[in-house]
């Protein structure tokens, strides 16, 4: 748990005068199910979904249909043949309104049998288990935020579209086209992604790129042809020595050789060698920027050759004016809450990133409210699962 993150904080009482009376009753209506909404976090966290093992995420993917439709929900299910299946659910609204989208994700990055080694617990008001955090809590907060829409009013405010995927943790290889044809009839995407430190929505994600550099040089016995031979090995060296003098902190873009491998044997000069780098930018225009730099780069010795593969695979959500008035009006509903809510910038990708490059106004950071993803101490703040439900609920009734 984050050290700013008290038990006085989780346990503060939400306030009794002041607020919207529709969001009153979302509130009165989630306040008494904490208990409910961690025995539901329980059975998604018990059904392990590692991204790479496609019985067990297509398992919890019909586990997850059947959930929604049992609120009213109409579940499609997009088929695949190596990836787990994708989960689309639509539920009706005012014919006269454009959806929103809740984005997110069940897949972990746990291999299946983690449970074993890191079952599933409560201590000290805290939730733990593989998951739990990233993002299998921003999933019941889906699930019970339309549930408190239901209960509160006739009929929901708007049409809402929930899209779960199932590769997001490796990069969203087949689920990237799905989720921006969803996106493209939707007003607004809700991504329940984990929050920031203390609670903080996340109104800017840097863009990632994967690249791969490969040398080929001239391999000739380290012995005996020792000057007949061009080292790629001593090439790539330059090369990573290039590559990470790119970075530049101040404007947000770094670049880390991340993996490198090349020859077969010490007595040879290798003829080959490879290095696989990541690229992080906080503008759509410093990617640009960043391609054409790494696409220029040339060798140092003419007698190797230099192939650059790669491109921007999530392009930057940034924190354009559209992303500011959600933001903004995420703030009022969390003021009527009763708490004080802040933004933050991060490094790290989510599939928002493909809707805000769209264009669509897109505000990530609005699941679970923990600490520790992808590791062991992986956990969820059970005493804000009510508040932050009903802060999604509300952010949903403001539009």
């Amino acid at each position: 748990m984050n050290k700013q993150s008290s038990a006085k904080t989780r346990t503060k009482k939400w306030p009794e005068s002041g607020i919207d009376p529709e969001l009153a009753k979302i509130r009165d209506w989630l306040a008494p199910r904490k208990s409910e909404m961690v025995a539901s976090l329980q059975e998604l966290v018990e059904s392990e979904s590692p991204t790479n093992d496609k019985l067990a995420c297509d398992k919890l993917c019909a586990g997850l249909a059947n959930r929604f439709q049992q609120i009213g929900g109409r579940a499609k299910m997009h088929r695949q043949k190596s990836a787990g299946d994708h989960l689309q659910v639509e539920f009706r609204g005012p014919a006269d309104c454009k959806p929103i989208l809740l984005l997110g994700h069940y897949d972990t990055v746990y291999s299946l049998g983690t449970l074993a080694s890191m079952p599933w617990r409560q201590s000290k008001g805290l939730v733990y288990g593989p998951g739990v955090f990233d993002m299998k809590g921003g999933i019941v907060q889906m699930i019970f935020a339309i549930r408190a829409l239901q209960a509160t009013s006739k009929s929901l405010p708007r049409p809402i579209s929930v899209l779960l995927v199932s590769d997001e943790e490796e990069g969203s290889a087949s689920s990237r086209r799905i989720t921006e044809a969803v996106a493209s009839r939707c007003q607004a995407v809700f991504v329940c992604e984990p929050a920031g430190r203390n609670g903080a929505l996340k109104t800017a994600r840097k863009g990632v790129g994967d690249f791969t550099i490969s040398v080929s040089g001239v391999a000739a016995h380290a012995g005996l042809d020792f000057e007949k031979g061009h080292n790629a090995i001593l090439e790539l060296a330059h090369q990573v020595k290039a590559i990470a003098a790119m970075t530049d902190l101040v404007r947000g873009i770094t670049l880390n050789v991340g993996r490198i491998r090349g020859g077969t044997r010490t007595n040879v000069v290798p003829s080959e060698a490879i290095a696989e780098f990541d690229l992080r930018v906080t503008t759509t225009l410093d990617g640009s920027y960043m391609l054409r730099k790494i696409r220029s780069l040339k060798p140092l010795n003419p007698k190797c050759k230099l192939h650059i593969e790669g491109a921007i695979n999530r392009p930057p959500l940034e924190r354009s004016p559209a992303v500011v008035a959600l933001f903004k009006k995420a703030q009022a509903v969390a003021n009527q809450l009763g708490f004080t809510l802040n933004e933050i910038a991060v490094g790290g990708g989510s599939d928002g990133n493909f809707t805000a490059g769209m264009g669509i106004p897109t505000l990530d950071g609005l699941g679970a409210v923990g600490d520790g993803a992808h590791s062991l101490r992986e956990s969820v703040v059970a005493a804000e699962m009510p508040r932050r439900t009903a802060l999604l609920a509300g952010l949903i009734a403001s539009l």
